[in-house]
């Protein structure tokens, strides 16, 4: 709303019932006078007109007939013609030069007509038509323009009012005549141009001297003018010889004389014509109000034709129309609601027609005084711009930038500055207005938001309530209102406002929470904590501000809530932990859904961690220490909730359990309790990242120490953490407990099935079981308390393979059982990536494990290949010569299949005989013997009395070359000492292996035997203590091969020196 809708008294001309009545009259005289033929969007119906001005008037009918008498008996005004001759072109040159010495002969004739018969009737209307002025109308009635010398395209634009009795029989009448002045026949000749100006000279000479030559006439019908006319009209010949005489531009007005109203007779013409549509346009506004709609400044078509006709009549010109314009419009816009861009055509035609000397000191005075009430109005309406535009207002914004546009217009114009001295400053007139106007509203919202019990509860809810109001003000003023005052004024209504309502919000809010403290109740700390927040949103504004000058009134706002943070930190821990307590009291530990396997009650305590650190990020605190400590003491009540919500919800589930005894049920129940713990272990481990630490931390630099900030809060959080995971580890051995049972027996059975049967069948029984159980924990899990109970089930499973594979049997099938179990439970725990990783799987006892069935479930010739293939790798490892060694060359010849031998020497030989010495000889054999059952062992010669004897003896073996390549073959150099009565002494041991050999996987051969390098050897004496291998092979009784191998091996450890 820019004003109310109603009028007040005296503010709208005619209000007194004799003004109204004047000009009721005045209305009446215009249209029962009306000239002219109507307009074509115009109300031809006098009737019609009469009903209107009626309406618009208030006139009751009877009021209307005596006016209307009375108006009818006064008399009648001079009906006169303006007649302005403007210009002509194309007129026929009448002159020796080919040009002419034009003027216009002009006026009304108001000869009645009589009645004729139709023939003669229209050769008088010829003859009257082709008459000149001359012949029609009397001299003194007759008008004549300036003679425009010597040009067909003459201007005068000379005006003539011409007085007439009776529209219907007048008509108008111009002529337009060649000057002819008396020129001697010499200075004709002298102006003579071609032909045509040869025969003008004669055609002259024929007339009489002196007489003007005609160029065309034109006759209009006076009814068939309008009110107004412009245009150009041809110009008409007497005869046919040039049909074509040119164009007359003339302009018509109808206007009155001597009009006999009382009011044309005591007023201006323009004060009148002012009060008459400041009435048919608040009659016009009211009407659109009565429909609930907005005027826009366009007239019906009823009161367009009344002031057209009155404006005629009253031969107004264009500018005094406007400025009558103005001067109604801008005073109806004071008390009338209607756009103010209706205004804006006003000013700017007043603009493009001023002349100051137009007016006269009277007018001059009216019209700055209308410019300046209407600036004081309008600046009013921008004090008051939040109640007068209101956004819920339809169509608000853009008449609030229509009035601003005005403002700047009216201020810019030069009828403006040059009459309203000195000229004001607008822009600080708007930025007074505007700061005034803030300050008003907000004092206006104090006293409306008062509460009507003055507590301190409160108290604290009414500055919520108007932090919310202001808050919402300086939106708009930034989001809407600003773009408006900075385009159009350059005018920063934002900056205006919030400095004004930030100092006005910081002394009162000072002065309220002087009357809190410390005792304050809890419901007074809830209504400062949602005051902080609105309080810190203002403060945030100051961003918006393109400049400020010194600190702001709110600077350190949040230090006036100080005391009130034991109280809210307090709450949020209560809120937190009573939602959690309910949470956990009515969850039944059923799965929310298919996706979810955690129950309800860790969506609630979700909630709860979120409405914290949404507490945390809504206080912000700026101080860095005090907000550290504020942290500290979140991250402590967090903690505590947690710890809490384990203990309860596993006395949830015991409850639960305890009033049903389904086993299933409880293990359900089991695995919601830990997938919940998971879920909470995981909130946790987000909270570093929720509360910013980062940020905090780098805001702590310089006041705590990092290895503080660590110990206080990670240290705490870490704490927490490692509780839960004893939670969650302690409730996953529950469940692995029950599993346990079902895993041990499987596996007795399975090692107790007859060896006959086959592996595969053997383990079916026990892999259905753990399929079984594994997809309903995997179900009922999230995958990390899944994997840790697949890590406990692993390791029991480990331990009672074990046990079984330590059980002595002679028979290796029934390690072959437990060795395709094990490996097929690998598969299993693994599940394709999906269960627990390979390198989880393959721990130390499960190594061990592997290794011992793969031995257990070899065959006895395998140990046997195994055993030369360890002894092998010793040797290789062995670096000493503790035994001394032997050198030898080998060399294979695959043509021949032929394994050649050179023993060379032996150095370093222990002395075994008495005499210090030894008797040194070597015995050569080819092992594993069933690899090479027809290969018979060879011996050097024996030196006597030798401890490094040379031996130089060279030795060929028939072997196929794939048997040199199988695991364990080498050749077995043992050197003995030749006793003659006894057996001989051990001096040493060594083995070589075969897949070594030179020439056995080249392409080429190895041609010459000197071309061979030498090896040496160390001496090795086999550990007496017993090898694994020779255990296992031992413990095969009915294996004659194995017990023939042991034995021998025996015999050898017995003549160790290790065992001295």
């Amino acid at each position: 709303m820019e004003s109310i809708s109603e009028i007040p008294a005296g503010d709208v001309p005619g209000e007194d019932s004799s003004e109204l009545n004047l000009l009721y009259e005045e209305v009446l005289y215009t249209i029962l006078h009306r000239l002219g033929k109507p307009e074509p969007s115009h109300v031809a119906d006098a009737d019609e007109l009469y009903e209107y001005v009626q309406k618009a008037f208030g006139m009751d009918p009877e009021e209307h007939r005596v006016i209307l008498q009375r108006v009818t008996e006064l008399e009648k005004p001079i009906f006169c013609l303006k007649v302005t001759v403007k210009q002509a072109k194309g007129i026929l040159g009448k002159d020796v030069s080919g040009l002419s010495d034009p003027y216009c002969l002009l006026g009304i004739e108001s000869k009645r007509q009589e009645p004729s018969s139709d023939s003669s009737s229209h050769q008088e209307n010829r003859k009257r038509l082709k008459a000149v002025v001359k012949n029609m109308i009397p001299e003194d009635q007759t008008h004549r323009t300036q003679v425009i010398n010597q040009t067909l395209n003459p201007e005068w634009n000379e005006t003539f009012i011409l007085e007439f009795d009776d529209e219907e029989n007048a008509s108008f009448h111009l002529d337009m005549w060649d000057l002819d002045a008396v020129e001697s026949v010499r200075q004709k000749l002298g102006e003579l141009t071609d032909l045509h100006g040869l025969k003008r000279i004669f055609k002259d000479a024929r007339k009489d001297k002196g007489q003007d030559d005609f160029l065309g006439n034109l006759v209009l019908r006076l009814q068939d003018l309008h009110c107004r006319n412009d245009d150009w009209y041809h110009l008409e010949p007497r005869t046919e010889t040039y049909p074509n005489r040119g164009q007359c531009h003339l302009q018509f007005l109808l206007t009155h004389k001597k009009r006999s109203t009382s009011s044309s007779k005591t007023q201006p013409s323009y004060t009148v014509h002012r009060h008459l549509l400041q009435q048919m346009v608040s009659y016009e506004i009211l009407q659109h109000q009565a429909e609930s709609t907005s005027w826009d400044g366009e007239l019906s078509k009823h009161a367009s034709t009344i002031l057209y006709l009155h404006a005629s009549q009253k031969d107004l010109s264009d500018f005094h129309q406007v400025m009558a314009q103005w001067l109604a419009y801008s005073k109806l816009y004071q008390v009338l609601e209607f756009n103010s861009s209706c205004l804006l055509h006003q000013i700017t035609s007043i603009e493009y027609q001023w002349v100051q000397e137009r007016l006269s000191p009277e007018q001059k005075a009216e019209l700055a005084e209308s410019f300046q009430s209407l600036l004081a109005y309008g600046i009013s309406l921008l004090r008051k711009y939040r109640i007068i535009f209101p956004l819920s207002a339809p169509r608000s914004t853009h008449r609030l930038q229509s009035l601003l546009r005005l403002l700047v217009q009216i201020c810019k114009m030069k009828a403006f500055r040059e009459l309203c001295t000195p000229t004001p400053d607008l822009q600080q007139m708007v930025t007074e207005a505007l700061k005034s106007g803030t300050s008003g509203w907000f004092y206006m919202q104090k006293q409306h938001l008062k509460p009507m019990v003055k507590t301190m509860e409160e108290n604290g809810k009414t500055l919520v309530r108007l932090l919310a109001e202001v808050n919402a003000d300086l939106q708009q003023c930034h989001k809407i209102w600003n773009k408006f005052f900075i385009n159009t004024m350059k005018v920063d209504l934002f900056y205006i406002a919030y400095l004004e309502l930030q100092e006005l919000v910081s002394h009162h809010i000072r002065e309220e929470l002087r009357e809190i403290d410390s005792g304050m109740s809890q419901l007074t700390a809830e209504s400062l904590f949602q005051l902080y927040i609105s309080l810190q949103e203002l403060y945030r504004m100051k961003s918006f501000l393109f400049k400020r000058d010194g600190p702001l009134a709110l600077t350190d706002f949040h230090q006036w809530f100080k005391e009130a943070i034991p109280k809210w930190l307090e709450k949020t821990y209560h809120i937190a932990l009573e939602r959690t307590q309910r949470a956990i009291h009515v969850d039944q530990l059923t799965p929310l859904g298919e996706l979810n396997k955690h129950s309800t009650s860790t969506v609630d305590l979700s909630t709860c961690y979120a409405q914290i650190v949404k507490t945390w990020q809504q206080l912000d605190w700026p101080d860095p220490e005090e907000a550290f400590m504020i942290m500290v003491k979140f991250v402590e009540d967090m903690c505590k909730i947690a710890l809490m919500y384990c203990k309860l919800i596993k006395t949830r589930a015991e409850e639960l359990s305890s009033k049903q005894q389904d086993e299933g049920d409880a293990a359900n129940r089991l695995c919601i309790v830990v997938n919940n713990i998971e879920q909470l272990r995981l909130l946790i481990l987000k909270l570093p990242a929720q509360l910013d630490w980062g940020c905090l931390e780098q805001q702590m630099g310089g006041i705590i120490e990092p290895e503080q900030f660590q110990h206080t809060l990670h240290n705490q959080l870490q704490g927490t953490i490692t509780c839960l995971d004893h939670e969650i580890q302690d409730v996953v051995k529950t469940l692995a407990a029950k599993l346990d049972a079902g895993i041990s027996r499987h596996i007795q059975e399975l090692a107790a099935s007859s060896d006959s049967q086959e592996p595969e069948d053997s383990i079916v029984p026990l892999m259905k079981f753990l399929e079984s159980e594994l997809q309903y924990m995997n179900r009922h899990l999230v995958q990390e308390n899944f994997n840790s109970l697949l890590d406990l089930l692993w390791s029991h499973t480990l331990h009672v393979l074990t046990a079984a594979a330590s059980q002595q049997f002679s028979s290796s099938r029934y390690y072959k059982k437990l060795q395709f179990a094990l490996q097929t439970l690998e598969l299993c725990f693994h599940a394709e990536g999906c269960g627990l990783p390979m390198e989880t799987l393959h721990t130390a006892v499960f190594m061990d494990l592997e290794k011992e069935l793969t031995l257990r479930s070899a065959t006895s010739r395998k140990l046997i290949q195994q055993y030369f293939s360890e002894r092998i790798q010793q040797q290789l490892e062995t670096s000493t010569e503790k035994y001394g060694a032997v050198t030898i060359k080998a060399l294979y010849r695959p043509s021949e299949q032929k394994l050649r031998i050179e023993v060379l020497n032996a150095v370093n030989l222990i002395p075994l005989d008495s005499n210090g010495s030894s008797d040194p000889f070597v015995q050569l054999t080819l092992e594993p013997r069933h690899e090479f059952p027809e290969v018979v062992a060879r011996t050097t010669q024996c030196q006597k009395n030798e401890l490094h004897p040379l031996f130089d003896e060279a030795f060929e073996f028939l072997v196929p070359a794939e048997k040199c390549q199988q695991d364990g073959a080498c050749l077995l150099l043992t050197v003995f000492d030749y006793d003659t009565l006894g057996a001989n002494d051990l001096e040493g041991e060594a083995f070589f292996p075969l897949c070594d050999v030179p020439g056995l996987t080249g392409d080429k051969e190895v041609a010459d035997a000197a071309q061979v390098p030498q090896t040496r050897l160390p001496l090795t004496h086999p550990t007496p203590t017993g090898d694994p291998l020779l255990k296992l092979l031992e413990s095969r009784k009915g294996d004659k091969e194995a017990q023939a191998f042991v034995k021998l091996r025996k015999q050898r450890a017995k003549q160790s020196k290790e065992c001295v």
